[in-house]
Formats: structure tokens, C-alpha cells, sequence
């Protein structure tokens, strides 16, 4: 595939891993067969000599098995292989899935490895992702998110008591680095000195990689979290999480949740339902999250 495509990186985007995970695979078929499988010139990659003799064998042998991967992907029948983001199947997806399912009971899912279809090997039919809003033939934007310090009713209450411009100072700030990549993105240090409130060493507290995470910490009142709401629906909704700061404090982020399908997957029926699905209840979520966000209110 390096060969093919003329780089690591490309061959780790046709592949849908990383670079490194592409080197990694190389490297151990390399010490099997004792002799390097790629050579760097100023031209790009090229075999060595010990490949030359096969590439042409290999070059058909690839194809053959290409053709017979495609052909039996087309027999998987009415299942859906998806890899996205943790916390966007776990706060968004899987609680939306069942109305689909309703509609399309026979369709079966398998999602970042579980659920009642098999997991298969290669690239999956789709793949959500958090970052850059860029668009094309088969990938959709989902919605955006607005970042907005988000507490407990308890917590709420009690840091309403204290002065304005100090409600901040001796409660804890749990950190969210889901976020990070994003420009338009604000840190609590960032948010806090927008806000020009009072608080000592605001870059302190517990860290979390994962929205679900942070949000559990939050709902055990073990402190604040500035996140995004576009997840967090169901628990706004149900008054477990709330605004412990006026709704027109938080900003927009710049990157978007986005879908993207393989063509060769959109050629089947179930994935295109599956695509038209994901954009109609991603614009409910969006006119919610507009609609928050107009209002002020939870």
C-alpha cells in the first residue's frame, strides 16, 4: 500500500490507522524477511532489490484480494460497521439508534468493535470524528459545539451564594482536553480571565481525556467542567446538569462533529438510510443547540 500510494501517510489514510501503526507493520514484515521493503529517494518511496523480482506478483496478488474483499463486503447484507468518536456514540448515537432500528429493523450494527453484527476487518462504512469543518462528496458536517461551564444543581446553588466575581475561587475545575485541537476552543484559564473573575491557580485539577468522564465527575458534584453541550441533551434536559454561569459566557467551537462514508459502502441501501438518518437527527440537534443558546435558558 506505501508502494501504491507513494507514502506512510498516504498508505495510513487509504488504511484508516496512523503512519506509525503503518511503520510499525513494515518493520515487523521486514524482520521476518530480513531485508528492508522500502527504500526513500528523492522520487518517494521505491522496492528494494530483493522485491523487485515480485512486485509485479504482488501487484496482482493485491488486486485479486482487493476484488475479493470488495465482493464479499457486499455480501455482509443489512450491517452497518461504524467507528466513531467514544463519547459521541455513547452520549449521541447509541441513546438515537433505536428510532432508527424502529425503521429499520433488520439492520445491524456494529459500533467502535460491538454490538449484534460481527466485527469485520478493514475500514469501516463510516467513521465520525471531531475536527476541522471541511466538507465533501462523502463526508457530512453534523453540527458544531458551544463550550459553556456546565455544574451540578447542587454546586450551582452553592456557588450562587458567593460574590460575583469570585464564585470560582475554592471549587474544583475539572479539566477537558476533548476540546484541545480546537482554535476556538477556551481552557479554564482562557474562559476565566474572558469572564474576569477571580481565581487562584485556575490551570489546577483533575484532567479527563473523555466528555463521559468529566461529566460523570460532574454529576457526582466532585466539581465544574467547561464542555460542550451538544452531548449533553439528555442530562440538561432532566436537570442533572445545569448552567452555573449565564449561557451567553460560552463561544462556538470552530471544528465539527463530521460522518465520513466509503463510496463502495454508499453503493449499499442500508448505509444510505443510515447517511440520510444521521443528518436529519444531527439538524434537530443543531436547531436545539441554536436554540439554547438564543434562549440563555437550559
Amino acid at each position: 500500500m506505501a508502494l501504491r500510494r507513494g507514502s506512510l501517510k498516504a498508505a495510513a489514510a487509504a488504511l484508516a490507522i496512523t503512519p506509525a501503526a503503518v511503520g510499525q507493520r513494515i518493520k515487523a514484515l521486514e524482520d521476518y524477511l530480513g531485508f528492508p521493503l522500502l527504500l526513500r529517494g528523492r522520487s518517494g518511496l521505491r522496492p528494494p532489490p530483493e522485491l523487485q523480482g515480485a512486485f509485479s506478483d504482488l501487484v496482482t496478488a493485491f488486486r485479486a484480494l482487493d476484488a475479493a474483499v470488495a465482493q464479499l463486503d457486499m455480501q455482509r447484507g443489512h450491517e452497518i460497521q461504524i467507528a466513531a468518536v467514544p463519547d459521541f456514540a455513547d452520549l449521541w448515537l447509541l441513546p438515537r439508534l433505536g428510532n432508527f432500528r424502529q425503521h429499520n429493523p433488520h439492520v445491524r450494527f456494529c459500533i467502535n468493535g460491538e454490538g449484534d453484527a460481527p466485527l469485520r476487518l478493514g475500514q469501516a462504512d463510516c467513521e465520525i470524528s471531531f475536527g476541522p469543518a471541511q466538507q465533501d462528496e462523502r463526508t457530512d458536517l453534523l453540527f458544531r459545539d458551544y463550550l459553556l461551564p456546565v455544574s451540578s444543581p447542587a454546586t450551582k446553588h452553592r456557588i450562587g451564594r458567593l460574590r460575583a466575581n469570585a464564585r470560582l475561587e475554592g471549587y474544583p475545575l475539572l479539566h477537558l482536553d476533548f476540546y484541545r485541537n480546537d482554535p476556538q476552543a477556551r481552557n479554564w484559564p482562557e474562559w476565566i480571565a474572558a469572564q474576569r473573575l477571580k481565581r487562584t491557580a485556575p490551570e489546577r485539577g483533575i484532567r479527563f481525556q473523555r466528555i463521559v468522564r468529566a461529566v460523570d465527575a460532574v454529576l457526582a458534584d466532585a466539581g465544574l467542567t467547561l464542555c460542550g453541550l451538544a452531548l449533553l441533551r439528555e442530562h440538561l434536559e432532566d436537570g442533572s446538569l445545569t448552567f452555573p454561569f449565564p449561557v451567553g459566557s460560552g463561544n462556538w467551537t470552530s471544528h465539527a462533529f463530521r460522518a465520513r462514508f466509503r463510496s463502495d459502502a454508499l453503493l449499499r441501501p442500508q448505509v444510505r438510510r443510515f447517511r440520510h438518518w444521521l443528518a436529519e437527527e444531527s439538524r434537530v440537534s443543531a436547531d436545539w443547540l441554536a436554540g439554547q443558546v438564543r434562549s440563555g435558558a437550559p
